[in-house]
């Protein structure tokens, strides 16, 4: 029987529910595991390269039939404290963006803040100097205080719309075996209950605390409210002008 390809993202964010399926030797026997940045899941999926994998909400606008298969998410309820605009001047100031090469999802939030949140026309480019920049994941870690103006994503979204937001899903591009979804969603919901336990062994950063970051700031609840989010985000990603953004 051909092994499920699965794409999981490399940051902190999805380590428990990677700790759920490593813990789990009924999934890993039916699995093939690969850990990827976020628009390489994305790309892995649409093409076909893997069979489902957590991938930025953005890229459901580029596949043509997709599954959402699990409970679970990379999201919040506001600050998520991992997707940031950093910027050297107030945002009402800025003229230049420059894009996160590691997620569309996340590149897309910001223009939309930027465009119906805060009212402003910016030229985005993917590379140079700019007045303000995304940056995403745990490359963020610690970095709160090395810029003068910095703005939490998901913390502007909830200001925006009141809703939750979902960063990314864990998404199939085909129908996959009923055992194996219940399987697959039973480890990431064990994995999860737990999620401090991945602490153990991480880079320490100054002025960030692992702790806090997974059980106060990240929500893995797929809810209602998160599926609105979705949907109003594809809504207004969809108005957004096409860039040439080097990723999925």
């Amino acid at each position: 029987m051909r092994k499920i390809k699965v794409s999981a993202v490399s940051y902190t964010n999805t380590l428990p529910f990677l700790q759920g399926v490593r813990a789990s030797q009924k999934l890993l026997d039916q699995i093939e595991l690969t850990v990827d940045v976020p628009s390489e899941c994305a790309r892995k999926v649409i093409q076909n390269e893997a069979d489902l994998g957590i991938i930025p909400v953005a890229a459901l606008s580029r596949l043509n039939d997709y599954h959402i298969v699990t409970d679970y998410c990379i999201g919040s309820d506001g600050a998520v404290d991992s997707v940031f605009i950093f910027s050297n001047k107030p945002i009402e100031q800025i003229k230049t963006l420059r894009l996160d090469h590691q997620s569309r999802t996340s590149n897309g939030l910001a223009r939309i803040l930027l465009q119906y949140y805060w009212k402003r026309e910016v030229t985005v480019i993917m590379e140079g100097d700019a007045d303000a920049y995304v940056l995403i994941g745990d490359r963020t870690f610690g970095q709160k205080n090395t810029m003068p103006y910095v703005y939490d994503l998901g913390d502007i979204w909830k200001k925006f719309t009141g809703l939750p937001f979902a960063y990314a899903v864990w998404v199939a591009n085909k129908k996959l075996p009923e055992e194996f979804i219940t399987d697959f969603n039973t480890a990431l919901g064990d994995g999860v209950s737990h999620p401090t336990d991945v602490i153990v062994g991480l880079k320490p950063y100054p002025n960030f605390d692992y702790a806090v970051y997974l059980t106060e700031f990240l929500d893995f609840n797929l809810d209602t409210k998160k599926r609105e989010a979705i949907a109003k985000y594809l809504e207004l990603y969809k108005t957004l002008e096409e860039i040439d953004f080097k990723g999925v």
